[in-house]
């Protein structure tokens, strides 16, 4: 699939499944029970076209958690790079080379839907913790060659990571073992790409990350590797560890620079239209550089660490207290706004909001340039009861909950909508920012906006106006809490233009609107599409 068309989906294996109606209870949980038609149709459905699964590579349960009662669910705590998890191909009872094939049927299954398979990969660290961790497999092989450790006293370990010990990517057999693995998973088991927890680590040489480092050379001559599509999270611990736009061309980056100016500007943060303006044209203050493109982007609301759509809408505060930490777990700074009450309510305005809120945020997601990404579950206002960091929830809170009401239908059946839109109209996607598109920035009382309107700390009402040879659209993004008349200019050619969308009105089909000077009224928070 051309990255331009990309549209990722981050998933789990086992949380994804376990709730399904549509999936056969000996199945959830496993490659077999995410090989179902039914799981696959809904995901087809939503125009998705790359899955991206947390980690499946065998990792190990941290012991503080097997104390507790609890297990590590999300998998960063990798143990085996060329052997997929246990529990995942059905139980331990099931030799390695049947759980091989429990894997490699659910990737045929999303092929054949068109479909490609992302795996997210832990090479950062393993599973064998600092100096009192247990020796396992690399430690006892040559623990100073896979592990970077402190040059004066190698008996500690350097801790990038945040999770005790970081592998040695500059030692040219380390290095070896982390390009088998993944030429393993592309020509053996024909994964289609991999997303790089903490990846500025792999880019890390003695003398900082450099994005000509070993790491990057050696994956960007493969022949085998550089055909994949490649994702990187670009941020670690260690000393210069925020790379967001440091990595190689080629490559992709997850853009936290965008969940946090979309959050800000919808919540209606001061001081934010510059940034979200550039955010949903693709973020070329980042990524316009060494030819890279508009897709080289991830662009995300929501992801498996934080709260999901709806929790960002529902909750002020994190609500970790099932993880056994006294709430201290997890990060505190959200972006998010409850609307008057923190968590659930029968209060049928502030419901109203947070569906709009929701809308606006899929919307913007799947109409900026870049390459969206869509938490799994988002689609239809998935919960986690404002937790946070359900990294040890293998439980119902992590659980995707397929009992669906009434709004959580009417949003599914609004993403799918977007999605098509996306898809059928690719002045929505840009692929280069080269690519002779026409873009300027609407005030809502007419014209172009004005360094002084740019200037306006307060201003939350703005429209966006694209041209290229074939198409013509506008977005207007409203995050006043009222209606604000928007003027509408002219289309190029004469006549109406068609509302396509209009999250305060989602159910609407759609409707001509003059420009020229008429003006529409746009309600409060809310997002309109005209074509």
């Amino acid at each position: 699939m051309s990255w331009d068309k990309t549209v990722f989906y981050e998933t789990h294996v086992r949380g994804f499944t376990m709730l399904h109606p549509g999936v056969p209870e000996d199945v959830r949980g496993t490659f077999d029970g995410l090989s179902q038609k039914a799981v696959i149709d809904h995901i087809k459905a939503l125009g998705v076209t790359s899955v991206e699964l947390l980690p499946i590579h065998a990792f190990l349960d941290d012991q503080h958690l097997e104390g507790k009662g609890l297990k590590n669910f999300w998998g960063y705590n990798t143990i085996g790079f060329f052997a997929p998890m246990a529990r995942y191909a059905g139980g331990n009872g099931k030799s390695g080379r049947a759980r091989i094939a429990s894997f490699k049927h659910m990737v045929r299954s999303f092929h054949n839907a068109g479909i490609e398979v992302i795996l997210d990969v832990v090479y950062n660290h393993t599973a064998e913790g600092n100096e009192l961790g247990p020796t396992l497999s690399f430690k006892g092989i040559d623990n100073l060659s896979y592990y970077r450790t402190m040059p004066n006293e190698p008996r500690y370990y350097i801790n990038d990571t945040g999770t005790g010990n970081t592998v040695n990517t500059s030692h040219p057999r380390v290095l070896q073992m982390v390009t088998d693995s993944l030429r393993y998973w592309v020509e053996e088991c024909h994964v289609d790409g991999f997303r790089f927890d903490l990846g500025t680590i792999l880019g890390r040489e003695p003398d900082g990350f450099d994005p000509r480092g070993g790491f990057f050379d050696a994956v960007n001559q493969d022949p085998t590797l550089r055909q994949v599509k490649l994702v990187g999270e670009p941020w670690d611990i260690g000393p210069g560890g925020y790379q967001v736009g440091g990595f190689p061309p080629g490559w992709a980056e997850w853009n936290d620079k965008y969940r946090d100016d979309v959050r800000d500007y919808w919540k209606k943060s001061s001081d934010t239209l510059s940034g979200f303006a550039a955010r949903i044209t693709g973020s070329g203050d980042v990524y316009d550089r060494n030819g890279r493109r508009p897709w080289a982007g991830v662009n995300f609301v929501t992801a498996h660490d934080g709260f999901t759509l709806h929790d960002t809408v529902t909750y002020n505060d994190k609500h970790n207290e099932a993880n056994g930490e006294d709430n201290k777990d997890g990060h505190s700074h959200n972006r998010s706004y409850n609307y008057g009450v923190e968590g659930e309510t029968d209060d049928e305005g502030i419901v109203a909001t947070r569906e709009r809120q929701k809308r606006n945020f899929l919307a913007t997601l799947l109409f900026s340039h870049g390459t969206p990404m869509i938490l799994a579950g988002d689609e239809f206002g998935r919960t986690q009861g404002g937790n946070n960091n359900g990294y040890c929830q293998d439980s119902e809170i992590s659980w995707v909950n397929w009992d669906l009401n009434d709004n959580n239908k009417a949003l599914l059946a609004f993403t799918q909508k977007l999605a098509k839109i996306r898809a059928d109209h690719p002045i929505l996607r840009r692929s280069s920012f080269r690519d002779g598109m026409e873009i300027s920035w609407l005030n809502p009382g007419g014209g172009e906006q004005k360094p002084e309107h740019w200037a306006d700390s307060n201003a939350d009402c703005i429209g966006l106006r694209l041209k290229t040879a074939d198409e013509q659209a506008i977005l207007i993004f409203n995050a006043h809490d009222g209606v604000v008349p928007f003027v509408v200019p002219e289309k190029d050619g004469g006549g109406d233009w068609t509302v396509m969308v209009d999250t305060d009105q989602p159910e609407a089909d759609p409707r001509p609107q003059p420009g020229g000077g008429d003006a529409i009224d746009v309600a409060g928070r809310s997002l309109l599409l005209l074509m």
